[in-house]
This record gives C-alpha cells, structure tokens and sequence, in this order.
C-alpha cells in the first residue's frame, strides 16, 4: 500500500502540473491513474480526491474524466473523502465558474444532505461562497449568475430539515452570503427585495418560518430578562428555568446548551450592564447598527483573553446571532418600501434583475407582509404608511390584499401617532368592505377592529346598508356582503345579536341553503376548478362561512344556535352535499358543499362550547369526509384536520380521524407535537386525557366499531380491514416503549372489555363489534411488543362519553375473533416513524405516500377521472394496505445500477431500494437458497452488492466495499 501511495502522489504533481501534457500524451498510464480513486485504500482514495481542485484548475479539458470518479468518491463510505472531493470542487469552482461542470456541483449539492455533519457544512459554505462570488458581487457576468440560481434556493430549503445545526448554518449563510448584514441599507435592502422575488415557493416558506423561529426566540429571551428582573422568589425562579429550557432547545447541543444557558442567566442576574445591552437588543425598537453594537458589547464583557477556546461564549454567540435583528429595523422598512415604490413608478432595476415588474411588486408586498408580523414597530412612519396608502389603490388585487395585511399588523397606533394617515384609510376600508373583493373585504374589517377606537360606529355604517341591500336572487353581488357581515358577526357578535340571529334563520337557511334556483351542469366530474364552480354554490359556501363566523362570534349554545346549526351541517354531510335532494345540483357542486359543511364541524369542534354540543353520530358522519370519493375534498378536508390538531385546538378524538386514511406524516408529527408539549408543560398532567397520544386508542376503537364498512362482526376482509387502520394508528404510538407505554396501550384496551358502548349500551351487536375491534388491538399490541405484559404505569381513564364505567364484577375474557385471524397477527418491532423527514419531504417524496385505503383514496384528480366506474364510493369498497417504506431524508437517491439491461419481468430499481436497508452480506449468507427459489438471478445479487457499497456512508459499516472493489 505505501508503494501505491507514494507511486499516486508522484503521477498527482506530474499530470496537475499547470504546464503538464502527460495525460494526453500517455493515456494509459492516466486510466490506470484514475483507477486508483477506487483503490482499497482510503489514504490513496484521499491522494486522489486531493489531487482533483488542482487538475481542475491547470486541466480543464480533464473535467470530464474526473467527474465520473469524483461522483463515486461523493458517496464514499469514508467521511473525509466526502469532505474533501467537496473542498476540491469548491476550490475549483471559486477560481473559475467555468472550470467545473454542472455535474460536479450537483455532487456538492447532493452532499448537503450527507449523514455526517462535518460533511454538510462545508458542502453548504462551499455553496454560499459560490452564490456570494458569482450570484451577488456578480464576478462572472449574467451567464454565470444564472448557472448557479438554483443554490439560493437549495440553501434555504435545508431550512426544512431535522438538525439544529443544519438550521443555525442556514440563518448564519443567509446574514453572511446571501443578504450581507454590513451592506449599507438600500444596498442590503435592494439585495432582499430580489432574493425574496426571485426565491421558489418553498425557498419562501422557509426563509418566513426562518423569520418567524428568530422572532419566537427574541421574544423568549425578552421574557426571560423581564423574569430576572423581578424579585426572586420560588415562582420566578421556576419561571426563569422552563424559560431556559425552552431557549436551549433552540441552540446546538441542548445538554450544554442547558448548562451554559444557566451560566448566562446568573451573568444576567450579577451584571446590569449585559443585562441591559441584552435588553435593547431584544427591545422591538432596536435598530441594527444599535444590535451589532449590543452583541460586540456582550461579547467583549464575556470574553477571556487568556482563554483562547471557550465554549461558553460559542454557544452565547449562536444564541446572539439568532435573536440580533441585523437586517430589519424602521430604516430597512423605509427602504424596502422605497424600492416597492420604484417598481410601481417604473425606475426600479427590474428587467436587469431578471425579475417582471408585476412579480417584484406582489413579491415585496408579501415581503412587507411577512415583516408586519415579526417586525410591526418597524412600520411607524408616516413614510411608510403613505405608500402603503397608495397600494391600496392599485388595481392588482394581491398588492392591495396584502397592504390591508400590513395595516391591520402594524396599525394599532395610527389614530394617535398619524391622525392624517386615519381620515385617509377609512373611506378606503369602507369601500372595500362594501364593495371590494371577498378578501380585501375580509381584512378591511380586520383593519377597522385592530386601527380604530370608534369601531362599533364604524361597524354600524357597513353592517346596516349592507344588510338591507341582500338579495338571494343576485348572486353575484352576494359573496362580498356575506364575508363582510360574517367578520362583522365574529368580531361584534353582541352589536348586531338581534338582527344576525333573524338573518341567518330567514335569510342564510330558507332563502339560501334550502333552496336551489339554478339546475347545475349535467357532468360526471366530481371536482371542478374554482372558476367552474357555479355562482349559486359559491353564495351556498359563503353561506355556512358566515354561520360558522357568527357562532365563532357567539361563544355560546344559550339560543341553541349551535346545535341547529351543526343538525343542518351533518343534513348536508348525510345527503351528499345536496340539502333539498331535488336533484337539481351538479356533482361539482355537491363536492363543494360537502367539503364547506365537514369544514364548518371541524372550525366549530375547535371551540369548547361547540365541541360539547356535537353529538357522537355528527361527529362519526364529520369524519368519513376524510374517505369522501372526491379526492380534493379528502385532501383539503385532511389539511384543514391537521391544522387544527397540529395547533392543540381540535380534541384528541378528531386525531383519531387519521385512522381512516394515509395521511400519516400529519398523523406522526400531532402525536410528536403532543408529547413534546406535555414534556415542556409538566404542570398539566390533569389535561393528560386531552393531551397524551396514547389517549387516541379508546377514541379509534369506538370510531372503527362504528365505521359503516363494519357491517358482518365475524367477515374475515372486514376484519383485515379493521386490523391495517388500528395498526396505521398503533404503529406510530408503539414505535418507542416511553413510560412503558405498550402496557398502558394494553390496559386501556383491556379496560374497555369491561365496558360497553355507550352509544348503545343495551345493543348486543353494537357491543360485540366493539369487543371485537378491542381484540383485534389487543392482538396486535401482543404481536408486535415484548413489554405490554408489565404493571400498566398508570390506570387509564376512558372518556366517558364514549364508554360506560367498566363494571368490576364482570371479566370479560371471552375472545370474538374468528380463530382463521390469528394468522394475520405476525410478530415484529414497530419501525420508529421519522417525523418531520415526512412531512419536509420534497413532493417527489413525501407526496407519494402509502395509501392503507387504495380502492378509496385516488391518485389523480377527479378532474381528468371524469368519476369512472371503477372510482370509490365515499364509504364503501375498502381493499387491504399496500405498504411503502419511505429510505430516510439522508443522502441519496437510487437508481437502477444497471440502467441499460433488460430485465426479467420485475422492476431491478424496485428491488434494489427494497434491500438497501438490509445488510447484503447477510442476504448472501441465509438466503440465497431463498433468492433462487423466487428465480432472482445471481447477477442481481452482485448489482445489489455494487450499489450498496454506493451506498454505504449511510451506514456505518465497510464489510462489503472490498467486494465490490
């Protein structure tokens, strides 16, 4: 080997000599050189990676020679290979743009989702210094700029990913490299205003919850100054340290963090001077020359100059740098306003910046928006909100639309700061509620209630005109009105009580909804785009909106309001979205009004008072709109189910929903939000019942006992059935044993046995469908835990709505399985469910989820399926599971290892990605008598083997490398 070594470093300075002709002229002796960066030896691997920045900068014309063996090194199991063929590429790429192909940056690129740490950094600096050079300073011209216009977003979107780390290197490039924190303020504002236009959508997403996570931890550092400076008592002291724990679960490496975090306070409790410097720089007036200055200040005061490495001040640092607003303050906003104005005056750069004028306009608006929420007091200038003032009279709907955002963020102090700004808005915002479209007419209200002191008044002059003008039969002149009044109705319920109450009886149900005017297009579509949908359907929708606001207003069932409404709301569930059933209404349309009526339950089910009221039949009926046979109500009803349960608003039962369909990355994260909530809350264990995911068990046994489908107890299909959707639920829950968990799974289902339905505690069948799921659950929890026998940590409470109290004097051990079910029970671990990997995942991956229910849930719009026969039924036709393991949110994306042979009737792609998870070597060991029996050729085994060793950084295991070298 170190003959190799020493050979290798020899030919390396002989064929990178800038001036060297040797590959050209001994082609042979350059292959059997290029072998070498697959030799068996990693310092010979390294020799090479090594040697390519050089050759790439004296050779160009052998680019296209490296690329191919510096692709394989990119996934070499040794991480400072990996680590090096990056520092080469970059190298290169920083001298000339030019000297490295779009190949060899995709392998950059690739590597910023390496398992190693040390890895992804510098392939993610590589790339920002790349952006810096070529995109912002623009060393290379247009050409060059637009080659590497793809990194920017890249960059942001590790945003997305699990790490801390990953995170806090993004915020750091984004201050540094793409929007530099010490450009003077037009420049850096100019430069943010192009980003922001030019980013993809999910570019966008990220760079906001990047905005919103360092407002979030601004804020928690300001309540825990504002603690420290209370008197110290036991309370504020325990104040203080959940405060801490919080703040240190926003920095790398929590366990320190937590420590150096406790340090700090006690630096901020004995030292008024950085607690004072720390104060203005989290105060909402901190202006960014101010903030650079209160961050050298607290740095220098905790600084050592006889200790050169001190961690202390590292993880300070990173706490200063996320929470210093180094970009925005009301200068910056003054600024960016300016350059908005530019592009709607026409002197704006725009064309040269590559960007249409119209979208650098929307673009800055949706900036200006975003920074209303996380910077408002930036806003308060007269300056400001004149040209905001001439937004909302632009002609764009969006512009305007998002400068009434703006208004009603940051407009609390008009009326006394900017009287003149007051009398100018406010015939704006009654000619936008009168007469504006829906959503300017939405915020216009929003406006008033945020901006004026007078707003009954003003609520008075829009709600009474408006009112007497409604006519059910001029539809469209009915939609802004409806909006206007709901806002009205949800914002001053008690103003308008009387006449809102007489409007939504005659007016809203009779004239409306239990009408239907105009027949529908005769179409065998079940979803249409919305400018399809007909103009009575969108009054009908506009319609429940607007009860929905009205309760939401109300807060309170004393009128019964809210059980008749909910009664009208399961009538429309219950007939297909066709209220009069007079057959006069298009399937398009029914869809609709399906989708607005499953929506209205769940806005509703997320108030209390309304929740109490829904009876268990109108809450079963609201969850099969998550099987409806139109796919776009399924989705976007499933959307609207995890918002409200992502946020803690919706109960724990509407969690159990998630059972009757595949949408489990939302599934996953609730569960995961839920026990990371009560880990950070200890002090609400009496809300255990609501909060703790293992209390969603009791809640999907009734709703699956109660499941239409379920009809024969004993049908072995049914019961399959039944199986996948309690495992779908089961598997996420059972994933890890927390707290012995798998015993109290048990208990809680055997406590249930003792039980009956309280829906129909005297229905022997309704009673046996019940002990027959609990079985089935119980099966399951037996198969795949080695625990659930242990002493249950806790008795399990069951939701008395739902269950009848267990009665101790009877044991009901009797087993209502069919004795043919057994088979279907196969032991097994739960696989650990990767959560936000899920859920983050670009749509090339995490869109094609498993679908437990494939004969109800579709693949393709209902649209172009035109509602074929073959289509589902909304609860009917259930087929069994087909399971799809998701490879980790890591490293790589497989392809076939052989793309140009023909193969035998299976997919070569399919069965490699199915294998390579599992360790090959031991494949060949056990079961290549198994492998023969299925008729896979050997050859495959082999190409299993190569690409493995691919792969093999993923896992920390060599033992095959050699093989397939």
């Amino acid at each position: 080997m170190e003959e190799r070594l020493q050979v290798v470093k020899l030919l390396a300075k002989m064929f990178g000599a800038k001036d060297s002709e040797l590959a050209s002229q001994n082609k042979p002796l350059w292959q059997c050189y290029l072998g070498r960066f697959n030799d068996i030896h990693v310092p010979i691997r390294l020799e090479c990676v090594k040697f390519a920045s050089h050759c790439l900068m004296n050779h160009p014309d052998l680019a296209k020679d490296l690329t191919e063996y510096l692709k394989v090194r990119s996934h070499d199991p040794e991480e400072a290979i990996r680590h090096d063929v990056i520092v080469s590429i970059v190298t290169a790429a920083k001298k000339d743009l030019l000297l490295v192909n779009d190949h060899l940056l995709n392998f950059v690129r690739e590597r910023t989702l390496d398992k190693r740490w040390r890895v992804r950094k510098e392939a993610m600096m590589g790339l920002a210094q790349i952006y810096k050079k070529y995109s912002l300073q623009s060393e290379a011209g247009k050409e060059a700029a637009k080659q590497i216009s793809w990194i920017k977003d890249k960059l942001l979107h590790i945003y997305y990913q699990n790490s801390i780390d990953d995170r806090l290197l993004v915020e750091r490039i984004f201050a540094q490299y793409m929007v530099p924190h010490n450009l003077e303020t037009n420049e850096r504002m100019k430069c943010l205003y192009y980003l922001y236009a030019t980013l993809d959508s999910n570019a966008v997403k990220a760079l906001n919850e990047m905005w919103k996570c360092q407002n979030l931890l601004r804020h928690q550092v300001k309540d825990l100054v504002d603690l420290i400076k209370q008197p110290k008592t036991d309370a504020s002291s325990k104040a203080i340290f959940s405060k801490v724990m919080v703040i240190t679960r926003n920095l790398p490496d929590p366990g320190k963090a937590q420590d150096f975090m406790k340090k700090f306070t006690q630096v901020l409790e004995d030292d008024e001077k950085i607690r004072s410097q720390l104060e203005m720089l989290v105060s909402p007036t901190c202006s960014c020359k101010q903030a650079e200055g209160c961050v050298r200040e607290i740095t220098k005061k905790l600084g050592n100059p006889k200790q050169p490495t001190n961690p202390f001040l590292e993880m300070i640092k990173f706490l200063l740098e996320r929470i210093a607003p180094v970009h925005i303050d009301t200068e910056s906003i003054s600024a960016l306003i300016k350059q908005v104005n530019k592009s709607i005056d026409g002197t704006a750069d725009d064309e040269d910046e590559g960007v249409p004028t119209d979208q650098a306009i929307r673009a800055g608006l949706e900036l200006l928006k975003v920074l209303s929420f996380t910077h408002p007091i930036s806003f308060h200038s007269a300056e400001t909100f004149e040209s905001l003032l001439a937004c909302l009279k632009m002609d764009d709907e969006k512009v305007a639309e998002a400068a009434l955002q703006i208004f009603k963020n940051t407009g609390s102090k008009i009326e006394e700061d900017f009287p003149h700004i007051r009398s100018a808005l406010l015939p704006v915002l009654h000619h936008k509620a009168k007469k504006g479209p829906p959503r300017q007419a939405k915020y216009a209200i929003h406006c008033i209630n945020a901006i004026f002191s007078s707003k009954e008044t003003q609520f008075a002059q829009i709600f009474e005109p408006l009112h007497k003008s409604l006519d059910p039969s001029n539809f469209e002149h009915l939609i802004t009105p409806l909006v206007t009044i709901g806002h009205i109705a949800m914002l001053a319920p008690d103003q308008f009580a009387a006449p809102l109450k007489s409007l939504v009886a005659t007016f809203i149900v009779k004239d409306l909804l239990m009408n239907d005017r105009l027949p529908g297009k005769k179409t065998t579509k079940l979803w249409v785009p919305d400018e399809e949908v007909s103009p009575e359907t969108l009054v009908k929708i506009q319609a429940i909106k607007m009860m929905v606001r009205w309760l939401l207003g109300m807060k309170n069932n004393h009128s019964k309001s809210g059980t008749s409404t909910l009664r009208l709301l399961t009538t429309i569930l219950h007939s297909d979205g066709d209220l009069t059933e007079q057959g006069k209404i298009s399937k398009p349309d029914m869809s609709r009004l399906r989708l607005a009526a499953g929506s209205a339950i769940v806005k509703l089910a997320q108030e209390p008072c309304y929740h109490e009221i829904i009876t268990l039949e109108q809450y079963q009926l609201c969850a099969l709109a998550i099987n409806d046979e139109c796919y776009q109500v399924r989705q976007i009803f499933a959307q609207k189910l995890h918002k409200g349960l992502s946020r803690l608003r919706l109960p724990l039962e509407y969690m159990a929903i998630c059972a009757l369909c595949a949408k489990d990355p939302c599934l996953v994260k609730n569960i995961n939000v839920r026990r990371e909530y009560l880990k950070q809350h200890a002090a609400v264990s009496e809300k255990l019942l609501s909060l703790l995911p293992e209390y969603v068990v009791p809640y999907t046994i009734h709703l699956l006992a109660h499941d239409p489908d379920y009809v024969k107890v004993q049908d072995i299909e049914q019961l399959k059935d039944i199986k996948e959707c309690l495992w779908f639920i089961l598997e996420i829950l059972m994933a890890k044993n927390e707290n012995n968990s798998h015993a109290f799974i048990r208990k809680m289902v055997e406590n249930i046995k003792q039980t009956k339905d309280a829906q129909g505690p005297d229905d022997a069948k309704m009673n046996e469908k019940l002990y027959t799921v609990c079985d089935v659950a119980m099966n399951i929890i037996m198969s795949k835990s080695t625990t659930y026998s242990l002493e249950s940590p806790k008795d399990p409470v069951l939701p008395a709505r739902y269950f009848t109290q267990p009665d101790k004097n009877f044991s009901n051990t009797k087993n209502y399985l069919p004795p043919e079910m057994k088979s279907f029970f196969t032991p097994g671990k739960p696989k650990a469910a990767n959560v936000l990997g899920a859920v983050n995942k670009p749509l090339s991956s995490a869109g094609k989820q498993s679908q437990s229910k494939s004969s109800r849930m579709e693949t393709v719009s209902n649209a172009s399926s035109s509602s074929n026969p073959s289509s589902p039924g909304r609860i009917k036709g259930r087929l069994d599971s087909t399971e799809m393991d998701h490879s980790e949110n890591e490293d790589f994306t497989l392809s076939s290892p052989l793309p140009g042979k023909k193969t035998d009737k299976r997919d070569d792609s399919d069965l490699v990605r199915s294998l390579t998870g599992f360790k090959i070597v031991l494949i060949l060991n056990k079961h290549i008598a198994k492998l023969l029996q299925e008729n896979i050729k050997l050859q495959w085994v082999a190409e299993w083997c190569h690409c493995y060793a691919e792969l093999q950084c993923q896992h920390n295991s060599e033992d095959i490398i050699h093989m397939s070298l």
